[in-house]
């Protein structure tokens, strides 16, 4: 998120200031700007889930007041007065307010950056009838229109805000950063050796992946995808088809499709290939491991980031018996995540947006990587994914099954739809980055904002 942040906001000869949440390290390139100022807050504790439900209402209350705060203890003394303060929406209560408030004692211009609306995402957990989410929306709304300028990510968003909140906005499109990028056999190779635990390690018993791998070994000579020394490295021939999804593991994006679609996948190849159900898992997995289950490949799930659901689902996984797939849960650091994306064959995003008007930042990353993707469809998605150019849409499990059957059928050299879509998102990451529509959309409002408050 931090790195989506800064790319928005940073251009040539602008010292940058930002305020944030820590929790992460950023990628090395940000930390190395001396331009870039982080100031990194305290995060609030996670509510815990056994807290009475009464009790959660004044929790967040609580929590806002102290938040908003923080955020002024920050933003009027902490930070030099800047020409422009720009807010990244949401979460809109109390940072819109906060905002405002500093705009107006610093004598600053105030630019709301719209990614969504945060008054459908309280609705996810409160339901839209909350009287707590019709004030949220209220004050959203409110501050929102006493802005000296507004970006949105959508066009459907921008469409909204002018028809139903009174705001002009200018669509910047997220861009992905320069780190992403499609990663060389030697990236992918020392990536694969770092990372060589988490990929061998099974959620629960063996599996398709960790069988016949010597997790002890420390000749790194040979991974899971590829193998050689120096210069002379190679991807193997029967190597697993690599699949990444990131997540928080938020309500916003339903798992359940993924891990049902793996399902799929598995007993469809199961009976397209008449596969005798009294052979032993063993037999099975060197007869896949070594080739002879062509031309449908073993699939290897990644799937990134942390949040509540995350061992929720962790648990579903230990319990599904598959033949030909395997999951992995885990957390890159900002250098390893570009690099993980770069060296996969595929990304699936299950993001469904609160509102249906923002864009899932994840799949830019993996077009800036060259990854083609599955994504659920919903009312704005094809700004962003252009089905069979870079990507393919989903509404079903079963939708998704098929998809993976017809991507990955002779993987990985005999797979041509999957190759056309990998050129399509290479395509897509080359045709704009931010420098270009930076200058285009964002600079003139900025400094029309500003003229508008200094003269």
């Amino acid at each position: 998120m931090l790195s989506h942040l800064l790319a928005r906001y940073l251009c040539a000869n602008l010292e940058v200031d930002i305020v944030a949440y820590g929790g992460s390290k950023p990628h090395a390139t940000i930390l190395e700007q001396r331009s870039i100022h982080i100031h990194e807050m305290a995060q609030w504790p996670i509510i815990p889930r056994s807290l009475p439900r009464i009790l959660r209402p004044l929790m967040l209350l609580l929590k806002a007041v102290t938040q908003f705060l923080m955020l002024l203890q920050f933003l009027c003394f902490k930070i030099p007065a800047p020409d422009v303060f720009i807010v990244q929406n949401p979460p809109s209560v109390p940072t819109l307010v906060a905002v405002k408030w500093a705009s107006w004692l610093r004598g600053s211009a105030f630019i709301v950056d719209w990614h969504n609306f945060g008054y459908t995402l309280l609705a996810l957990s409160l339901g839209r009838s909350s009287p707590l989410v019709a004030l949220y929306h209220w004050i959203e709304k409110h501050y929102g229109r006493m802005s000296d300028g507004s970006l949105c990510v959508t066009k459907a968003m921008q469409h909204e805000l002018e028809q139903n909140w009174g705001i002009k906005a200018t669509v910047l499109y997220d861009q992905p950063p320069e780190f992403f990028h499609l990663a060389s056999l030697e990236e992918r190779h020392q990536l694969f050796c770092r990372i060589h635990n988490d990929l061998t390690q099974p959620r629960g018993l063996q599996d398709c992946v960790s069988y016949g791998i010597d997790t002890g070994r420390v000749d790194f000579s040979e991974t899971l995808f590829t193998a050689g020394e120096g210069s002379d490295i190679f991807l193997k021939e029967h190597r697993p088809a690599l699949i990444v999804s990131s997540t928080s593991w938020t309500p916003d994006e339903d798992f359940d499709i993924l891990l049902e679609a793996a399902v799929m996948y598995d007993r469809r190849v199961a009976a397209l290939l008449n596969e005798d159900d009294s052979t032993s898992e063993e037999i099975l997995w060197k007869d896949i491991c070594d080739g002879k289950q062509f031309p449908y490949p073993r699939l290897l799930f990644v799937i990134t980031g942390k949040g509540p659901d995350k061992e929720k689902y962790e648990e579903k996984i230990k319990t599904l018996k598959l033949k030909r797939v395997s999951f992995r849960t885990m957390w890159l650091s900002a250098e390893d995540y570009p690099l993980l994306l770069g060296s996969a064959d595929l990304g699936v995003c299950l993001h469904t947006s609160s509102s249906g008007l923002d864009l899932p930042m994840k799949v830019v990353d993996m077009f800036g990587s060259g990854l083609p993707v599955c994504a659920v469809s919903y009312s704005c998605i094809e700004e962003l994914v252009k089905v069979g150019q870079n990507g393919l849409l989903f509404s079903s499990s079963s939708e998704l099954a098929d998809q993976f059957l017809m991507l990955f059928k002779g993987f990985p050299d005999d797979c041509p739809t999957l190759k056309s879509l990998k050129n399509g998102a290479l395509k897509t990451a080359s045709s704009d980055r931010w420098a270009t529509t930076w200058e285009a959309n964002a600079m003139p409002l900025i400094s029309e904002a500003s003229l508008s408050l200094h003269g």
